[in-house]
């Protein structure tokens, strides 16, 4: 049986895109995980595919280098405050994503309709909303790499 890597033994030049998946598992450890900003760092500056949806974006938060991140100033998305508000988390949440994007990482936080599929790609960055989102991010994504 294979087991999965460790972000630490992740080599980029294996792989033609990185592809983040969502729920609140990346909230609680990929936004202060060194390897994961490390391993969405070099994707950016390669050039190369990073497809994130829902909550994956914080992994971005780990890009943060004495407070600065490469995606600042890019348009991005993800699981909104009034998502989380709708699922009755948003009052159980240490942080909510949207507002740690914007505030944190200075992303241009774009929305669409809740629970709606809803993707922005902005150059090599392709994000999506929310769990629904994930069916147009990936044939995104399978465009952008045939």
């Amino acid at each position: 049986m294979r087991r999965p890597l460790k972000l630490s033994d992740v080599r980029l030049e294996d792989y033609d895109a990185v592809y983040l998946p969502g729920g609140h598992g990346p909230m609680s450890d990929l936004w202060l995980d060194a390897d994961a900003g490390r391993i969405l760092t070099a994707q950016l500056a390669s050039g190369k595919p990073l497809a994130i949806v829902c909550h994956a974006p914080s992994a971005l938060l780990a890009t943060r280098i004495h407070g600065e991140s490469p995606f600042k100033g890019y348009r991005v998305t993800g699981f909104t405050n009034d998502e989380e508000e709708a699922v009755g988390l948003a009052d159980k949440a240490p942080w909510l994503l949207e507002d740690e994007l914007k505030d944190k990482v200075g992303v241009e936080f774009s929305r669409g309709p809740m629970w709606e599929p809803y993707m922005v790609e902005d150059r090599n960055l392709i994000t999506g909303q929310n769990p629904h989102s994930a069916d147009v991010l990936a044939g995104r994504l399978l465009e952008v790499l045939s």
